[in-house]
């Protein structure tokens, strides 16, 4: 796989930014544009406890889901108070995500302002929390309603690898879904392209995130991250400002994801197989239509 750091600014103009990151749906670091968020020092560990500790919580772990799993199925429910302390007492590979803290303490948007002047669209009853203990792991997959999204690093440090949702059969897309058949465990070390061969081909973009960084994550961009300390970071979704794009997320969550998990409860061993199965055959042919050059790396 071919890798490239993201492009990392302090500050970028909206100018520059539309012009070089955002029309062209090209990923950025931007470091600077939390600086001014009381939240950088305020949000910690013992604040969300005191304020939504006894909220309960769907964990997940690093298993990758089953045959007869649905879609965002949680593999435990605990008290978020009592997992933020198992997450700071050592490793714990359990996290979080898509946690709407901000409905249960709605004081907290005070905290942050919306970056309505880089792009519109933002869903702002939707801001949401993600949280992970140290060697917890996001698998590699596309966010279903293909939303841009501002992903903001707080406490800990995390391991990001993005590619373009065009390489998605060149990383094994199972069909009707936003998954990989391929795992991406430990890929800076090692790709498992002895099993998925088509891998060696693949463009993407890696970078850490650190205290106080901003991803921008174009719509349908596919993501693995990697917790390489217990932390927490927040996302804020924008929906794609085309009509196509929309309907595109739409398709996405009416549609795919519901053929998907329709498949699964009828016949889940048989669909397990299946789609893993047509994955490899339309990497097989997208590793044929390569030009001779890249087919020779």
């Amino acid at each position: 796989m071919q890798v490239k750091s993201i492009d990392r600014v302090e500050e970028i103009t909206i100018e520059e930014f539309k012009k070089d990151y955002f029309l062209p749906k090209r990923p950025l670091v931007i470091k600077g544009l939390s600086k001014n968020w009381s939240a950088l020092s305020k949000w910690t560990w013992e604040y969300f406890k005191s304020i939504v500790g006894d909220k309960t919580v769907g964990v997940y772990n690093n298993t990758r889901a089953s045959a007869n799993t649905p879609v965002n199925g949680a593999d435990e429910y605990i008290r978020f108070g009592q997992y933020l302390d198992m997450i700071q007492q050592g490793p714990v590979a359990l996290r979080i995500f898509l946690f709407n803290i901000f409905q249960h303490a709605p004081q907290l948007v005070e905290d942050f302002s919306w970056p309505d002047e880089f792009m519109g669209g933002f869903l702002k009853k939707y801001p949401m929390l993600f949280v992970g203990g140290a060697g917890s792991v996001a698998h590699m997959h596309y966010d279903i309603d293909m939303s841009h999204i501002m992903h903001t690093q707080f406490i800990g440090r995390k391991r990001v690898l993005l590619l373009e949702n065009n390489q998605s059969e060149l990383i094994y897309r199972m069909p009707y879904t936003v998954e990989s058949a391929a795992s991406f465990v430990n890929w800076a070390d090692h790709l498992e392209t002895e099993h998925f061969p088509a891998l060696n081909y693949a463009r993407g973009f890696t970078a850490i995130l650190e205290h106080g960084d901003t991803l921008f994550m174009p719509g349908g961009y596919w993501h693995h991250m990697e917790y390489m300390e217990s932390g927490f970071a927040m996302s804020l979704r924008a929906l794609d400002h085309t009509l196509a794009g929309k309907l595109n997320g739409l398709y996405h969550i009416a549609g795919m994801r519901n053929i998907n998990n329709l498949l699964i409860k009828l016949a889940p061993e048989w669909w397990y197989h299946k789609k893993r199965d047509i994955a490899k055959r339309r990497a097989d042919r997208a590793i044929n239509r390569l030009p001779a050059k890249l087919d020779s790396l």
